[in-house]
């Protein structure tokens, strides 16, 4: 399950993130913070991480370097 979640993941940094401008506030970007995340915390608590990510990612959050 978890290697079916980051080759989701891989398809839509492949194939449909290209399609939209750059516009990440995060290093690493979003999508690699996912990967990341599952692969050291497992499908479950890496997941809810990178939610938890995606939610930060707009103006009212400064950015910069974050590392799961």
């Amino acid at each position: 399950m978890k290697k079916l979640a980051i080759y989701l993941i891989k398809l839509w940094q492949r194939f449909i993130s290209p399609l939209y401008p750059p516009s990440c506030r995060y290093y690493p970007t979003c999508s690699n913070y996912a990967i990341m995340a599952i692969e050291k915390y497992g499908l479950l608590k890496g997941s809810f991480k990178a939610m938890i990510r995606i939610l930060r990612c707009n103006s009212f959050f400064k950015g910069g370097v974050d590392y799961p």
